[in-house]
């Protein structure tokens, strides 16, 4: 089994995520993460889904996608060139002897500071999977109070 990142351009109607999340359950896939914004059209939305999956199945999923009324372009930006990125809000305890040592860490990791607390910080960090897992080992230590991620997002190179 292998991750997939899927990229699925569909018509931005009630009820199209359910049809495509419905696609993966029906197949036994459990959604790792899962995306969704406007495009630069406001009537087209993208969703991105990761999913560890065999290959075989996984293609009879594309192709069932690829029948949805909805859909408009499924793309697999795990098999072409792409860019990744992820955002997470990491609230970390930080007692003041500690929160130089802290904000050096996330210095680091280019990790924004996104609210300051008396007993702690939270940052936001982006960048790829393992840069967030990192910084989230790293930080575990000092005491994450509260973490959340986005989820992957992902775009196509271009090839010129």
């Amino acid at each position: 089994m292998s991750q997939h990142v899927i990229s699925i351009k569909v018509e931005n109607k009630f009820g199209v995520l359910a049809r495509v999340a419905g696609l993966f359950s029906a197949r036994g896939y459990n959604i790792d993460s899962l995306s969704v914004s406007k495009t630069e059209h406001e009537d087209i939305s993208v969703m991105t889904i990761v999913v560890n999956g065999d290959d075989r199945v996984l293609e009879q999923v594309k192709k069932q996608l690829n029948k949805l009324i909805d859909v408009i372009k499924v793309s697999d930006h795990s098999q072409q060139s792409s860019i990744y990125r992820e955002l997470a809000l990491v609230k970390i305890n930080c007692p003041a002897p500690k929160r130089g040592e802290i904000l050096q860490l996330a210095e680091l990791f280019q990790a924004e500071v996104a609210d300051v607390a008396l007993k702690s910080i939270t940052f936001a960090v982006k960048g790829d999977s393992e840069k967030i897992d990192r910084f989230v080992e790293l930080t575990t230590p000092y005491g994450i109070k509260e973490s959340m991620r986005t989820g992957l997002v992902s775009i196509l190179k271009d090839k010129d």
